[in-house]
């Protein structure tokens, strides 16, 4: 079933779970996607990011929308770092049930004005929207180039913008980290900013972080884990070996390794998150996947 990402995270939030978000860049990824986390039981975020839709095209949107309308997982299509408000407004209209309104290098008050301006708009018709404080790491210097995220910003943040869900920053970065980098996470931060602003919390830059600590924030207080590099490389490296035999052609003996590989990694974040059997907590489901999910519970949110 295809729901708002807010309908989607205020469960996981009073349940204290994470919900992981994928990057989709093609439709064979989404199709292991959904097939793994039905398997596991678990509720689902696809996330599309602007150069990912460029790749798709808008189109793919309503075959996406179709697939999760029939799921009996509870799902949501999310606008992954959209940079204007122009362009969330299209993702809204292309069929996205959330969006994120990355404003984070912008000064403090033009990121409250840019992100009270998208929750304005997709509230209107029924979107959540994610919003972003602090900034998230990168790969090009030794510290990282972190902003952490303060408490008392993100309360005045949440307070004036109204938006549904925060990104905040408290030590990853995106991609994959070097060898020479050791990733920490400041759950300290986490634990205290989950304590002031009470939203769910959303951690950027999730793949390749350790387990134990990543396993972690989704018990204290985050509720949205971005996974992009970790899925892409287990499912081009299962490509890039698949493709060493120079007489295959056929896409349907190319491609599905590639998704196994790619659902291996996916079950193991699900897993890890907390996420998986969660499906039960939102509503009660067809008899045909009933057995896969944890019974007996129903939505908190």
């Amino acid at each position: 079933m295809l729901v708002s990402g807010k309908d989607l995270l205020d469960v996981a939030s009073a349940n204290d779970f994470a919900i992981p978000a994928f990057n989709v860049a093609d439709y064979h990824m989404f199709n292991g996607l959904v097939e793994v986390s039905e398997d596991r039981g678990a509720p689902l975020i696809v996330a599309i990011h602007p150069n990912e839709i460029d790749l798709l095209g808008f189109d793919v949107i309503h075959a996406i929308r179709n697939r999760l309308h029939r799921s009996p997982i509870p799902a949501t299509i999310h606008w992954d770092h959209g940079a204007s408000h122009e362009q969330m407004v299209a993702a809204i209209q292309g069929g996205f049930t959330s969006v994120m309104l990355d404003a984070s290098a912008e000064p403090f008050e033009r990121n409250v004005a840019w992100t009270r301006r998208a929750v304005e708009t997709a509230h209107a018709v029924g979107v959540s929207v994610e919003g972003e404080l602090g900034t998230i790491g990168k790969m090009e210097s030794a510290d990282g180039g972190i902003v952490y995220t303060d408490p008392e910003d993100a309360v005045a943040f949440v307070r004036e913008t109204g938006v549904d869900s925060l990104a905040i920053a408290i030590g990853t970065r995106h991609g994959i980290y070097p060898a020479d980098i050791t990733p920490q996470l400041r759950l300290d931060l986490l634990r205290e900013i989950k304590a002031a602003v009470g939203i769910p919390l959303v951690l950027h830059g999730g793949s390749n972080n350790p387990d134990d600590e990543v396993g972690e924030a989704a018990r204290s207080g985050v509720n949205k884990i971005n996974i992009s590099s970790d899925i892409k490389v287990a499912y081009h490296e299962a490509l890039r070996g698949v493709l060493e035999d120079r007489g295959l052609r056929e896409p349907d003996a190319i491609v599905p390794p590639a998704i196994e590989a790619l659902k291996a990694v996916a079950a193991q974040k699900i897993d890890l998150f907390g996420a998986a059997g969660k499906a039960a907590l939102y509503r009660p489901l067809p008899a045909r996947k009933a057995d896969l999910f944890t019974s007996g519970q129903t939505a908190t949110a």
